[in-house]
């Protein structure tokens, strides 16, 4: 228990007992309360742990009278303002509604004073209760009351229209209503006592969006008063954002502007592009360059870095679109892009001024967009003409066309006002070349211009309708402009991919007439070959080169007459080359690719002999020649294995067009230099496997000459095959190898017991019916008599072959 200390004080005398004293005793007293609050907190902890394991598992069980005592309080799953602004809310859409109804429903059945009075307190009581309301601190009961009220205010102006101008022009009432609306509630949201609400302000400006655009439809004014409407709304939005601070203003404001401005330029963009004279174009410009007003009017204000490039490039996409919509209607037929482009380009004019940044940076985002889009409308021009020519592969040398557009409109249609189109990418091309200097941007844009010029130049041809040899002679010099300054490191990748992006349209092109063809070919193949003297360029120009090479060797073979497989041994030359250019390139990113190739026309030359035995055999023998010169090099070797192959297949080819049937004359030329090379292996290897040097070769001839064996009716196989299998068995034995000794002995025992299988089963039939299972028996019982024994020969002989090599 505490102990109370009593004090006395007396007039004139110290504390009874002194102050220090006092402290130590009160010091006491609080340890002893907290040793007995941390008590207690351990038993309701114990305690409360004890309930919680006492309650059932079920939550639907009623038979145990304990309940769960919660450890924490349930968290409010609402704050509280949240609760009442909720509340107000409901409430002030409730009180709307029956306002509405009583106006629709029961307004019939009072007079007009009696309407007037109601409709005139209800409002006014609306509208005046958020004074006292504010002054007491209810903020949102205010916000919700006055919401109520500006929504009296239009059903006070819809009762007022039924009543007085039942027959007035729907759409004048609306804006003059809205109009009214939106200066009552302007006044309203002004005012001192009220100015705190938040609503009125916004709801003012939602007004405001349709006085202009409602007295437009009731006058009947057009699309192009319509159109003004929501652009002068537009600017009264972006004006109000501009002007104003306050965030419930301004939020609202640049949805209208933006919202207002989209539909405005929509509808201008229309009227500009389907207007048919010069009048109209000019009146639909005039509506594009408000729109542009506004867009740039808002950009030179704006503080926010972002928003003003996007509305100055905005800005300055109108002002192209009005320039080039009365360009349109003024210049013939065919001039539309250039007219819009040129506007585009007039647009960089600005980078040299002194206004802002971001206005100067729109302007230039914006003559991009446009320049982009006149080359986007100058695709199809590219596309036949580089793609047009793959048509004459169907129909080759049918004789040449009349003219370079007929060279390429093979299969596809030529699109209309080429030249005009064509002057887009050419202007294109002069800009980058000649206005972009930043040191970022140049490189980049020097080889834009360097595409656009080749691509212009490749579809001259067909645009002007230049002879077909002229078109030949242009497209060749495109080409090989573009191959020079790959090889003077003038761009070096994009002017290589140009140079043989524009050999391949090249080549087709010449397809229609056989001295075209040859002519192109050769140049071709003489050009990338003499390029592959640049290190730099050897890993495409020098496969390259070969491709057309081939193509050149098959059509000097179809020029001459030649029959393909005559042809296939001139095909072969190309292989021979790659054999011979390969170990001249540097390095390996160059070398395979030359290899590749020169593997694949050794292919198509193996295909174009195919149907002639005798020829194909002489091509297999050929191309075995070309694999075994590559082999010869150190980091070649295993090309070996693949001359092999081929010498191989052309033995047996050989061998197919003389009409040869014996098996060992296919297998005997695979198993002797199989043979000699794993007497090579072993000598140069004492300890590699018998198997590996020479399992491939003796299995080669071996097992053919059985399967044969067993299916020939002449004795002179099988006796040959014995022999050679017992020679072999011995000299396994001899020289202790296994290959040799398991191949021969297994090959010489089955070989033995067809031969002498006719004897057996005629034995067999000589004999009563009881002596094979008798002699089996016998067998069988001799076995198990010396099964140990046999067990230990057979480790014997596995023994015996484990020690062969």
């Amino acid at each position: 228990m505490s102990r109370h200390v009593t004090r006395t004080t007396l007039p004139g005398m110290t504390h009874v007992p002194p102050p220090a004293e006092e402290l130590r005793f009160l010091d006491a007293e609080l340890r002893q309360l907290d040793a007995r609050r941390a008590q207690l907190l351990h038993r309701r902890a114990w305690l409360v742990a004890a309930l919680q394991a006492a309650v059932p598992a079920s939550p639907t069980s009623r038979t145990s009278p304990v309940r769960q005592v919660p450890l924490d309080p349930p968290r409010p799953e609402a704050t509280a303002p949240g609760v009442q602004n909720l509340l107000l809310l409901l409430g002030g859409v409730l009180l709307t509604l029956a306002a509405a109804v009583f106006t629709l429903v029961s307004w019939g059945d009072m007079g007009i004073a009696g309407r007037a009075l109601v409709l005139g307190a209800v409002t006014a009581a609306a509208l005046g209760a958020p004074v006292p309301l504010l002054r007491r601190g209810l903020r949102s009961t205010a916000e919700s009351v006055a919401g109520l009220g500006l929504a009296l205010t239009v059903l006070d102006a819809y009762a007022v229209q039924q009543v007085a101008f039942a027959g007035a022009d729907t759409a004048a009432y609306t804006a003059i209503a809205s109009a009214l609306l939106a200066a009552l509630w302007t006044v309203y949201g002004l005012l001192p006592r009220v100015s705190g609400l938040r609503l009125p302000l916004p709801a003012a400006l939602a007004a405001a969006q349709l006085p202009l655009l409602c007295w437009a439809i009731s006058v009947s004014a057009g699309s192009y008063m319509i159109t003004a409407a929501l652009l002068l709304t537009a600017g009264f939005d972006t004006v109000v954002a501009l002007r104003v601070t306050a965030r419930s203003v301004r939020v609202p404001a640049v949805v209208g502007a933006y919202g207002m401005g989209t539909w405005g330029v929509l509808a201008a963009g229309w009227l500009s592009w389907g207007a048919a004279g010069p009048s109209a174009a000019a009146r639909a410009a005039a509506l594009l360059l408000l729109a542009a007003a506004i867009a740039l009017g808002a950009a030179w204000r704006l503080p926010n870095p972002a928003l003003p490039t996007g509305n100055a490039l905005a800005g300055c996409l109108l002002l192209v679109a009005a320039g080039g919509g009365v360009l349109r209607v003024t210049l013939p037929g065919g001039w539309t892009v250039p007219g819009y482009l040129a506007c585009g380009v007039a647009l960089l004019a600005t980078v040299r001024t002194r206004l802002p940044e971001h206005l100067r940076q729109g302007a230039v985002q914006a003559s991009g967009t446009v320049q982009a889009a006149a080359v986007t409308c100058a695709l199809p021009l590219f596309a036949v003409a580089l793609l047009g020519p793959l048509g004459w592969a169907a129909q080759p040398w049918s004789g040449a066309p009349s003219d370079g557009r007929a060279a390429v409109t093979v299969h596809t249609p030529w699109p209309p006002y080429p030249w005009q189109l064509l002057l887009g990418p050419l202007a294109v091309a002069a800009v980058l070349a000649f206005l972009v200097r930043d040191e970022t941007r140049r490189p980049w844009a020097v080889t834009g211009s360097a595409c656009l010029a080749w691509a212009t130049v490749m579809t001259v041809p067909a645009t002007f309708q230049l002879p077909y040899a002229a078109a030949l002679l242009l497209q060749g010099a495109a080409t090989g402009a573009a191959l020079a300054a790959a090889a003077f490191h003038l761009l070096p990748t994009t002017t290589t991919a140009l140079a043989l992006g524009g050999s391949v349209p090249l080549a087709f092109l010449s397809l229609p007439s056989q001295t075209a063809t040859l002519v192109v070919l050769s140049v071709l193949t003489a050009a990338l070959a003499a390029a592959s003297a640049r290190p730099h360029l050897a890993p495409l120009t020098a496969p390259a080169s070969l491709v057309y090479g081939t193509a050149l060797a098959c059509a000097t073979g179809a020029a001459a007459g030649w029959q393909t497989q005559h042809t296939a041994l001139l095909v072969l030359v190309v292989p021979l080359s790659a054999a011979l250019l390969a170990p001249r390139l540097a390095g390996p990113h160059a070398r395979v690719p030359v290899e590749v190739t020169g593997a694949v026309a050794g292919l198509l030359a193996i295909g174009l002999a195919i149907t002639v035995p005798p020829v194909l055999a002489l091509v297999l023998a050929l191309c075995g020649v070309i694999a075994a010169g590559t082999a010869v090099r150190p980091d070649r070797r295993p090309v070996g294995y693949a001359a092999a192959v081929l010498f191989v297949l052309a033995s047996w080819v050989r061998l197919a067009s003389w009409d040869v049937g014996t098996v060992e004359a296919y297998t005997l030329p695979v198993t002797v230099p199989a043979l000699c090379v794993g007497a090579w292996r072993r000598h140069r290897d004492p300890r590699a496997s018998s198997w590996t040097a020479y399992g491939a070769g003796l299995a080669a001839t071996l097992l053919a000459s059985l399967v044969a064996a067993w299916h020939d009716p002449h004795w002179t196989r099988p006796l040959l095959l014995g022999a050679a299998a017992l020679l072999l068995t011995l000299l396994g034995a001899r020289h202790r190898l296994q290959a040799p000794l398991v191949l021969g002995g297994s090959v010489l025992v089955l070989d033995t017991l067809h031969e002498l299988a006719p004897y057996l089963v005629q034995m067999t039939g000589a004999l009563p019916r009881w002596v094979p299972p008798a002699l089996a028996g016998l067998l069988l019982l001799a076995l198990g008599a010396t099964y140990e024994q046999r067990i230990r020969d057979v480790r014997r002989v596995r023994e015996v072959l484990g020690r062969m090599s």
